[in-house]
């Protein structure tokens, strides 16, 4: 079988917290990147959603980065909202 070399410029830190994540899987990268190649060989895609953000999804992260309109909420909270909309 041929081989082909793949080189990719990252941040390390991501790179070292991905391939940690990989090892969990049982995985290494080339393993990892191989399976990308073939999902999108058979989707003829990336097999995930890229889009740009919506004006409100944009303005909501501006505000996050300026530290505006944020509110401070509990988990236990956050937990209680979240399965109140289950019910």
């Amino acid at each position: 079988m041929k081989s082909a070399v793949v080189n990719a410029r990252m941040e390390v830190e991501l790179k070292s917290e991905v391939e940690a994540i990989f090892r969990q899987l049982g995985m290494n990268t080339t393993q990892a990147i191989t399976m990308f190649f073939e999902q999108v060989r058979l989707h003829r895609a990336v097999p995930f959603q890229i889009k740009l953000p919506n004006e409100e999804t944009v303005e909501a992260m501006n505000d996050a980065l300026a530290g505006k309109n944020m509110e401070t909420i509990s988990m236990d909270d956050l937990i209680n909202q979240a399965k109140s909309r289950v019910r």
